[in-house]
């Protein structure tokens, strides 16, 4: 049975026996010797965690002519504020519009709590379906509506024939998974179940004249790195048709018409191009992250193998990799030696990881936010470019653990998310932002760009260097002395 014909997507620790919580060395994972936690005991201390709101809403923002309802506490939600600097950025970049997301909350209160939500859920539907005009409605059900139990798919189903906009119902209720990547697949469940079902729209659609090919990006890359990897593909003679972030709603219906779907990440978009080819009979690439050299070379090749262009491609990428190599040079001899810690989420880490190893650091730690069945080929690729064994860490935030490893490693150099780099910045530690959507960061002008902001950073790294001097972090030298995987546990049960 497809989960599209489910209310909401299965949580990612039953759909792909996801985990978040493991240490051990590169070498265990490759071996399989790592076991990982059980699901829901992971750590015997948390420190802290990421709610799925997060990247749900930075996807459902995005999207034009389309309003954020939040169903739930007036909290819920508030990070769009923070986040709403990425989307007047993607605006700009692509229509040159400096416009703001919109969302609001139907900020759940005691005595709905008792009484239930559903009739201030349908007011706030209605109110915005004639104030605001949208297309698509994203109604997003957060904790409280979860626990307890409106229905929010009865309301949006009930009122739907009432509305000018299509209601899109999302389930983003924390508590029920730790994995907070399962929001990449409650987004694309709604998106799924309401607009690629409108076959009168997609019936209407002409099929395109030149082989067609679906890009997903779920905010993971900017604009700049959308243009790198369409200039790549048209290279090839492929239209490039870009889904879901900034993708007009009535541009949603040409996905059903491309001749393959092509993953960035296998992490965020496998639930959506497995239903693609189930329903509609698009195939798909679903392997590699064109981050690096190799990485997009092989990405690349995935790409043109399907429509038999292996000679073009090969010569594409025997001009690119020939131009980037001249204009690495100087600083490969510069990075041969340096030592690099890599923490982002799941494939971003790893490839990120082997992209710097083929620039010539020594990558001497990584830590995943989750781990999958996804990741295990890029296990493989990072063993065979790294000489030396080293710390790999699963973990949903925890910067105890961080600091514990940064400390043991000593690296001179560490890559993280703009929110997850303070630990590392306070120890002293040159930082470099993993994901950034006004940087270039993809394909081979990403590995480029990505070179010389390291280069810059390293030759000028005093700003942390003074940080460190001031500021503290709040562990104590006994923890450093302590193995900083004491708190996982294992499958069995013990720590």
């Amino acid at each position: 049975m497809s989960y599209f014909l489910l209310k909401e997507p299965p949580r990612r620790e039953h759909r792909l026996n996801a985990c978040i919580a493991s240490g051990g060395t590169l070498s265990d994972m490759k071996n399989r010797k790592m076991r990982c936690c059980v699901p829901d005991g992971e750590r015997t201390f948390t420190q802290n965690n990421i709610c799925l709101l997060l990247p749900a809403l930075g996807m459902m923002n995005s999207i034009p002519n389309s309003v954020v309802l939040m169903h739930g506490a007036v909290g819920c939600g508030s990070s769009s504020h923070g986040g709403n600097v990425g989307v007047r950025a993607g605006n700009n970049h692509r229509w040159g519009v400096i416009k703001d997301g919109t969302w609001l909350s139907t900020a759940l209160n005691e005595s709905d709590v008792i009484c239930g939500g559903e009739e201030k859920l349908e007011a706030a539907i209605r109110e915005i379906d004639e104030h605001y005009k949208p297309m698509i409605i994203f109604v997003v059900a957060g904790c409280v509506p979860g626990i307890i139990g409106d229905d929010v798919d009865g309301v949006a189903q009930r009122i739907q024939s009432e509305v000018s906009a299509n209601i899109l119902p999302v389930h983003c209720e924390g508590f029920k998974t730790k994995i907070w990547a399962t929001a990449y697949d409650a987004v694309y469940h709604a998106i799924g179940r309401v607009m690629l079902q409108d076959t009168s729209k997609n019936i209407a659609l002409k099929k395109p004249e030149k082989p067609t090919v679906n890009l997903m990006n779920v905010s993971s890359m900017g604009r700049v790195d959308e243009v790198e990897l369409e200039r790549l593909l048209r290279a090839l003679g492929l239209e490039v048709n870009i889904f879901p972030v900034f993708s007009k709603p009535e541009k949603m219906y040409a996905m059903t018409h491309a001749d393959l779907s092509i993953s960035t990440c296998p992490t965020h978009d496998d639930y959506l191009l497995k239903h693609l080819q189930e329903k509609y009979g698009i195939p798909f690439v679903l392997k590699h992250m064109p981050i690096g050299i190799g990485n997009t070379s092989e990405w690349l090749r995935n790409v043109a193998a399907f429509f038999q262009l292996e000679n073009q491609v090969e010569k594409i990428i025997a001009e690119e990799e020939a131009e980037l190599e001249t204009a690495l040079q100087e600083f490969k001899e510069f990075f041969r030696g340096k030592k690099v810690f890599v923490s982002a989420g799941e494939f971003r880490a790893l490839a990120t990881a082997i992209l710097l190893a083929e620039l010539g650091f020594e990558v001497v730690a990584v830590r995943s936010f989750h781990h999958d069945e996804f990741a295990d080929s890029e296990y493989e690729k990072l063993s065979k470019i790294t000489a030396k064994d080293f710390p790999l860490n699963i973990a949903n935030c925890q910067p105890f653990e961080e600091a514990n490893l940064i400390r043991r490693v000593k690296p001179d150099l560490f890559l993280g998310h703009m929110n997850g780099n303070s630990t590392a910045a306070k120890l002293g530690i040159a930082t470099n932002v993993i994901y950034n959507v006004g940087l270039q960061f993809i394909g081979y002008q990403g590995a480029y760009q990505l070179a010389r902001r390291l280069y810059r950073q390293l030759t000028n790294p005093g700003f942390n260097q003074n940080i460190s001097k001031w500021v503290q972090l709040p562990y104590s030298e006994d923890w450093y002395q302590q193995d900083p995987f004491a708190h996982i546990k294992q499958s069995e049960g013990e720590v």
